[in-house]
Order: structure tokens, then sequence, then C-alpha cells
């Protein structure tokens, strides 16, 4: 049986094509986003550290995926376990510099807040539905269904440029235990 909370052991892992190579050092453009707590925020004014993983759609329990080779789909699968590992790790990140998580998706922000109380997330997700920031930042995205969807990466950013870029991110349920690796040996100056 399909389950969202475990990733099948035969997904496959997404090649580096490349994609985020630009976006170290990137000074994000100033693109506010709505977020599940109701707030607007821009990136690039946010002080101090900011650990914002970017993930393709959740799916919701009970749901059918988006298209029946969805798992075959290199990096597509495994939102949840990454939100999860997000969460699991939350507290650790922010002992370790971060000021601020958040998740981003280019779902509906009222898709996202199902996700976030389900999940009992303690941060936010960005809803970048209309690929605002996603175009301005060329981050790196790919088609399903009619849909531009993001790719699995997490971005470091400090004072708004972005520090360190985690792609491709596989397998997506390491993915904060990776970011806080990170952190310990890159602490905040």
């Amino acid at each position: 049986m399909r389950t969202l909370d475990a990733l099948p052991e035969d997904i496959p892992g997404p090649v580096d094509d490349g994609a985020a190579a630009h976006l170290t050092g990137m000074t994000l453009p100033d693109v506010t986003l709505p977020a599940t707590d109701s707030r607007s925020v821009s990136l690039a004014r946010l002080p101090g550290r900011a650990v914002v993983y970017a993930y393709p759609p959740t799916g919701e329990p009970g749901q059918a995926s988006l298209t029946p080779d969805w798992d075959q789909i290199p990096g597509a699968r495994g939102c949840t376990p990454q939100s999860c590992s997000f969460r699991d790790h939350y507290a650790e990140l922010m002992g370790l510099g971060a000021n601020h998580v958040f998740g981003l998706s280019t779902q509906s922000t009222a898709y996202q807040q199902e996700l976030a109380e389900r999940l009992r997330l303690p941060f936010p997700v960005l809803s970048d539905e209309r690929l605002e920031l996603a175009r301005a930042a060329r981050l790196p995205t790919f088609d399903a269904v009619g849909l531009t969807l993001l790719k699995r990466l997490t971005l470091v950013i400090d004072n708004g440029r972005v520090t360190h870029v985690f792609y491709p991110v596989f397998p997506p349920d390491r993915s904060a235990a990776d970011v806080v690796d990170w952190l310990r040996a890159n602490p905040v100056r």
C-alpha cells in the first residue's frame, strides 16, 4: 500500500543537472510570497539566516498521485518525509543559527495549510503558486501534467543572499539532517 510518510525503496534519485549552480552567492529578488501563518514573506528582506526547502507538490492522504508514474520521476516523491524531517530537526536548526525555516512549493496556500496542520509543522510554508520567485531567481523546475513544479532543493540564505545550495536533494527524508551537518560546520559569523 502506498503511503505518503514512507519512501519506496525503488524511487530513482535525481542527477545534478546544473540548474541550481547560479544560486550560490545570489542576492534573492524581492518577491513577496504568502505563508501558511498569514504573513507575507520576502526572502530577500529577512534578517539573519533562513533555511528554505523547496519541493514539488505534496500529496493528500487517500488521494491519487498527480500522475500514475509519479514515483518514477527522479526527485518527485518524498515531500511529506522531507517536511517531517524539517519538523523533527526544527529546534536543532534554530539552535544552530537559523532565524527562519520555511517550506516552499508552487501549491496554493490553502492546499499547503492542510499539510502544515496535518504534519504539525512548527514553521510556515510559502506559496509560489504564480511562479514569481521561481522565475525571478531561475529556480530549477520541471513540468508534470501541465503544471510547473519546483525541483527539490534547500537554500541557506544569510540576510537575503544565498550562502549554500543543497541540490539535488536525495533522499528527501535526509534533507534536514544534511542541513544540520552543514550548519554545524558553517556557523553564522
